[in-house]
């Protein structure tokens, strides 16, 4: 039995009057009901809806359609002292209206006396004021690894399929943050295709995962298809994100070993940081949820630290998965009186649960600027680790250009000696575009281009080195100060 079931049967034990379960899967609600009604002893299960009227006693079918008073007096018509659940489905539509709100005080009071239990289903937990002190909210979680792990190996055994120790490890990882019916539905489809459940059915689990994502405004699903491959240089921190793909999986966890937290990534722009986001989760087969801290702050006192909780929800749902937190410096701001502590506030919910999160979202952070993040942003225990990504060097301009020179002509023969002593000083970004702006300039002049339009490409370019000489010579002091890890 779930955590959340157990939860649920002390409720009812306790005799708590009123139940307000805000949930989106009504039919697992029903038999999550039925099984607590056998668990603690024969309870009889009631339903109510709008149209139908009430459901579970023979004599009584249809009671109180389309009348929702009468339904509240539904456990009136039991005989004895049966005991009961009364599931009230999309009742939350009436509790405005003052009759049925005065009937529920009322009720919350009778059914302390009485084993029964009155269940009302809702979308949110949204209750009128009036009603919090009478009505207990339970949210009901989407199912957990072990009820996934249940339903897909009893749909394959019932298709008579075989689904593999790994293969059923990897698709369990993958339906996290998915409902049960969403679940079956892809379970279906996949069976439908090709007559069994396998490790080849990840691309719908990921493709439903971004429509589902689709339907909030707070995280943005990125598909990827990058490579750790296409980043030049970066060599210790590709080393380092290699070896924290590994502590995701069962044997890292029973060995001991918790889910990595996250990695800051600190530089100029154009150096890779949204690149290495990017080939990060492709690489690592999870998906990655760019967050746009700017969405988390609403108009209304507290709504930005409700949106902040309801993202982090969202995170944790579609876990395993990498949250993608870019340009973390803009979102925060170092003076809370600029903004009556709202984005403070907003910061201390993320860094609280940043850490102690016990869940595989993997936090990438990225920021430009290093004199305009919090202190509580950078102490240990937020991430695992801080990489400063500083301008290339010689050999990593070198790596950086053959990447995009064999992207676009992979049999190209062109030196480069030339072109890497003239670009000293740019970052990953530039030195793409002056690929870019060389292949344009010869193109426009039909023609093949040369090393001779690379080198003219970079004399026009003004990189940010400096544009912004300012702000790259504080980043590499801060640097230098042994406080985070090149990562080179």
């Amino acid at each position: 039995m779930s955590r959340w079931g157990e939860q649920l049967d002390l409720l009812i034990r306790s005799r708590t009057p009123i139940l307000w379960i805000h949930q989106q899967e009504e039919e697992r609600l029903i038999r999550l009901l039925g099984n607590a009604c056998q668990r603690l002893g024969q309870r009889t299960l009631l339903r109510w809806d709008f149209v139908g009227g009430l459901q579970g006693l023979p004599n009584h079918q249809g009671h109180g359609a389309r009348q929702p008073l009468v339904a509240l007096d539904s456990l009136d018509l039991l005989a004895g002292e049966q005991p009961a659940i009364l599931l009230l489905l999309d009742f939350h539509r009436y509790v405005e209206d003052p009759a049925i709100c005065r009937r529920l005080r009322n009720l919350a009071s009778e059914l302390r006396q009485k084993p029964h239990t009155l269940v009302i289903s809702a979308p949110d937990a949204k209750l009128p004021r009036e009603l919090e002190s009478s009505i207990t909210v339970l949210p009901l979680p989407l199912p957990s690894e072990s009820e996934i792990q249940e339903l897909l190996a009893g749909i394959a055994q019932a298709a008579g399929s075989q689904l593999s120790g790994d293969a059923l490890e990897l698709l369990v990882s993958s339906c996290r943050g998915l409902s049960e019916q969403r679940i079956r539905q892809l379970a279906a489809r996949a069976l439908a295709r090709h007559g069994c459940l396998d490790a080849a059915d990840l691309d719908d689990v990921l493709e439903e995962k971004r429509l589902a994502l689709g339907r909030s405004d707070l995280l943005e699903y990125c598909p990827t298809a990058a490579d750790p491959s296409e980043i030049g240089g970066l060599n210790q921190l590709k080393t380092w994100l290699d070896r924290r793909r590994l502590a995701f999986s069962a044997e890292a966890h029973a060995y001991g070993l918790p889910h990595p937290r996250g990695v800051l990534l600190v530089g100029p722009q154009g150096t890779g940081k949204s690149l290495t986001a990017k080939a990060i989760a492709h690489s690592w087969g999870m998906p990655l949820l760019r967050l746009d801290l700017g969405r988390l702050f609403a108009g209304l006192v507290g709504a930005s630290e409700a949106r902040t909780r309801d993202m982090i929800g969202t995170a944790e749902a579609m876990a395993p998965c990498i949250l993608w937190i870019d340009e973390i410096d803009k979102g925060f701001s170092l003076d809370g009186r600029s903004d009556g502590g709202t984005g403070q506030r907003v910061l201390a919910t993320l860094l609280t649960w940043m850490a102690e999160k016990d869940t595989p979202v993997f936090v990438m952070a990225t920021a430009n600027a290093i004199d305009q993040l919090p202190p509580e942003l950078l102490r240990k225990g937020r991430f695992d680790e801080i990489f400063v990504l500083d301008l290339p060097d010689g050999s990593e301009r070198r790596e950086i250009l053959e990447l995009h020179l064999r992207k676009r002509r992979p049999q190209h023969q062109l030196p480069l000696d030339t072109l890497v002593d003239r670009t000293s000083g740019f970052s990953g970004a530039e030195l793409e575009q002056v690929v870019l702006e060389g292949m344009l300039n010869a193109f426009s002049e039909s023609r093949e281009f040369g090393e001779a339009d690379l080198i003219s490409a970079a004399a026009d370019l003004v990189p940010l080195s400096r544009t912004a000489r300012e702000q790259l010579e504080v980043l590499q002091q801060w640097a230098s100060e042994g406080r985070a890890r090149p990562a080179r």
